[in-house]
């Protein structure tokens, strides 16, 4: 992992070349990596191994990049039969985001309108939780309700949470556990600076960038297994 940490100024760098000279779109990029974090999921958590009667899992998505990718993930954990619920105070007007709230809407995934502050409701109700609420993009400095309090109620539950690129409350750049302490880092196309400080189970999502693109950032990415859009790192 060591090999290919990179920083919050890399990432926008990286993705802005994607977008701009290789014609990836924004719609593209966030299913590949949606899809990807649901796989990832199904390896951590298998349905048979949930503890609960339900396979039932709490998708909390912020307003930017992160929660459109939990968008996208909760959609196709609805595919892998998995039942989430999606968490999303506070909808973007973005296209993409109403795109994928329509699509998780007509797949019957329920949308709450409140998050609990007694966190035994959260532990007994759901068997984990997927950190889709704040990204690198996010400027921790900034940040306001509710997420204030919606990281302040995560941080209390005693089931495991699967964050999205960055535990929410992270400083990408830092190594630092401030924020949410989740059982699962899922990063995005390569690890941020702050996985130094993480201790669990860690996937890396995506397995899809230009081979120039690799070389160009020096990512020396991990060996992906068959045809696996997703590697575990050690």
């Amino acid at each position: 992992m060591m090999g290919f940490l990179y920083s919050k100024e890399e990432a926008v760098a990286m993705e802005t070349e994607l977008l701009r000279d290789y014609r990836f779109g924004e719609q593209q990029l966030t299913e590949i990596l949606g899809h990807a974090c649901a796989v990832a999921i199904t390896k951590a958590f298998p349905l048979g191994t949930l503890v609960k009667r339900q396979p039932t899992v709490l998708v909390v998505c912020g307003p930017d990049q992160n929660g459109c990718i939990g968008l996208a993930c909760a959609r196709h954990l609805r595919v892998f039969e998995y039942m989430p619920t999606v968490f999303y105070p506070k909808r973007s007007a973005h296209s993409l985001h109403q795109d994928l709230t329509v699509q998780c809407e007509r797949m019957d995934i329920p949308f709450l309108s409140y998050l609990p502050t007694e966190v035994q409701l959260i532990n007994d109700a759901y068997n984990l939780i997927v950190d889709a609420v704040l990204g690198p993009e996010t400027e921790l400095g900034a940040l306001q309700e509710p997420f204030i309090s919606i990281l302040l109620t995560l941080r209390g539950v005693k089931i495991p949470i699967a964050s999205l690129d960055i535990p929410s409350g992270w400083d990408p750049d830092e190594t630092s556990t401030d924020g949410l302490s989740p059982a699962v880092l899922i990063s995005l196309m390569a690890p941020k600076k702050c996985a130094l400080s993480f201790t669990g189970t860690h996937f890396l999502a995506g397995r899809f960038l230009p081979y120039d693109i690799q070389k160009k950032y020096d990512l020396n990415l991990p060996k992906f297994s068959s045809t696996d859009c997703f590697a575990e790192l050690q």
